[in-house]
């Protein structure tokens, strides 16, 4: 997995270099413009020149620009940087470079270099054809101010490359939270990846994100422990089972599936039938009589245990009897996918899991609805794996889904510590959260995966894996990663609009070959 860092730790280890190591922030800041400067050549057709531009601030971040804007002079382009400021404001290494940059600019008429006094001066930008944002760091919190607001709302509305230095301007390096923010078709992080640049809003703002060094040794920099990291194939490729030659299929895990209704029979057909998908042995559904024949005709491989509703079409406590048999059998049970939030189901989810409290469960969809608004509290759900969306998370913990938004990773966090729990919080990206307080956030998926059904699958998958792999946290990687994965490539193939959670099901084979192939 590829750790990720805090604004703190960057911080702690800037300044270790710079005090033990000896080494001056200002070569930092020339080894960060260096690379700003290497990898934009990276992804354009130089030697063919071309007008840049830069914004910069008058902290450290500005000072990146300034010097990254001397470099692109020095090798012939056209540069028009545009600060806001007063360079009597600036920190002492962007001052530095920026009246570098001021000298150069008198003698040298390819440069414009310009204060920002209003929206009309960014009009020298219109012939650009890359932007880049040095306004502001990793140190920002709140809302974007004047003039950074005006500047961002202009510059994003033009059709040009944006590229962010470090992070996107308006966008918290920590929570990944932004009300407003420079919108970057690529972001060169300097240093090491920052963990907000991967999830929330920073999964919008930051388009793809390099990572240029700046000079500091690896030894440093391993020296401190994230809590969130990004997962790599070889992550899902590791939790994935290995199957014995003498395994026979009550061996290769068994899963029952406690969902489905009357209303809703398409997501517990789609959540036992992924079981099998990715090799377990076993799949039984347990699925309202009255309306079985809704799942019946769907269903080969998958056994149907059939439950007396009289007539109600949905689960209800005097049920549990009639599955304690099937739920004593099952390695895994997966329960919720279209359950149904009638009372009476919601309070058989309650006496289900505090009654086999001792059973392993992927609890989803309207099993998590069932334990809203703190009712969670009162169940034993060490080592369960709950897979909400942003908003059923937010209503299990009883708080709104702005709140989550503005710090997904604290509200993730504690709840797995304080629970034991393995949350899989849905979105883009998922995130998956350990008992230990660690966070994994996963690196494939896309718009295709925003239909119904599609969650469904993803459960079945995890209770599938999860049947045949002792190691919870690697069977959920796997899951999540495949899951997202198989979007991926049959993108390539098809669009974002004609997959469906089926096509998704049927993908498996080519995405786990795929897997195996990529990671050598």
């Amino acid at each position: 997995m590829i750790p990720l860092y805090s604004t703190k730790q960057i911080r702690q280890i800037d300044e270790i270099a710079i005090r033990q190591f000896g080494i001056p922030g200002i070569i930092l800041m020339e080894n960060a413009s260096r690379e700003i400067f290497l990898k934009i050549m990276d992804r354009t057709s130089y030697p063919n020149y071309f007008k840049i531009g830069f914004l910069c601030g008058k902290g450290n971040n500005g000072g990146d620009g300034f010097a990254a804007a001397r470099h692109f002079s020095n090798a012939g382009f056209e540069v028009v940087v545009i600060y806001a400021g007063n360079e009597n404001e600036m920190s002492a290494d962007c001052k530095f470079n920026f009246k570098i940059l001021k000298k150069l600019s008198q003698s040298n008429k390819s440069i414009f270099l310009k204060k920002f006094t209003s929206v009309s001066t960014l009009k020298t930008l219109k012939d650009c054809r890359i932007i880049c944002d040095a306004l502001l760091g990793s140190g920002i919190t709140g809302s974007l101010r004047e003039p950074y607001l005006s500047i961002i709302n202009y510059v994003n509305r033009l059709k040009i490359i944006r590229v962010a230095i470090d992070i996107p301007t308006g966008l918290n390096a920590d929570t990944g939270y932004a009300e407003n923010a420079f919108n970057a078709d690529f972001t060169i992080t300097l240093g090491q990846l920052k963990k907000g640049l991967f999830f929330n809003d920073g999964y919008v703002y930051s388009g793809e994100v390099e990572k240029g060094g700046i000079g500091i040794p690896d030894s440093l920099y391993n020296k401190f422990k994230p809590a969130e990291f990004l997962i790599e194939p070889e992550d899902a490729l590791a939790g994935l089972p290995v199957k014995a030659k003498n395994l026979h299929k009550y061996s290769a895990g068994k899963v029952l599936t406690i969902a489905g209704s009357g209303s809703l029979p398409g997501a517990a057909v789609l959540t036992s039938t992924s079981v099998l998908k990715v090799g377990a042995g076993a799949s039984i559904l347990c699925f309202p009589k009255s309306v079985r024949e809704l799942v019946h005709r769907k269903l080969g491989e998958v056994v149907v245990k059939s439950y007396e509703d009289s007539g109600k079409e949905y689960l209800s406590e005097k049920n549990i009897s009639e599955l304690e048999e099937k739920i004593r059998w099952a390695d895994i049970i997966a329960i919720g996918p279209g359950l149904g939030r009638e009372r009476e189901t919601q309070n058989a989810v309650i006496s289900i899991l505090k009654k086999y409290k001792s059973k392993k469960f992927v609890i989803d969809a309207d099993a998590v609805f069932a334990l809203g608004n703190n009712r969670y509290k009162k169940i034993n759900l060490k080592n369960v794996v709950l897979t909400p969306h942003h908003a059923e998370f937010a209503n299990m913990i009883g708080i709104t889904v702005s709140e989550l938004k503005k710090d997904v990773l604290k509200f993730g966090k504690l709840f797995s510590l304080r629970t034991g729990a393995y949350l899989v919080l849905k979105g883009a990206p998922t995130i998956i959260f350990n008992p230990e307080g660690e966070a994994l956030i996963n690196t494939t998926g896309n718009p295709a995966l925003a239909k119904f059904g599609t969650g469904d699958v993803l459960t079945g998958f995890i209770a599938g894996i999860l049947s045949q792999q002792k190691d919870t946290e690697k069977a959920i990687v796997s899951a999540v990663y495949i899951h997202s994965l198989a979007a991926d490539l049959l993108v390539h193939k098809r669009t974002n609009l004609d997959i469906l959670a089926t096509d998704i099901q049927n993908y498996v084979p080519q995405t786990i070959k795929f897997l195996r192939n990529s990671v050598v």
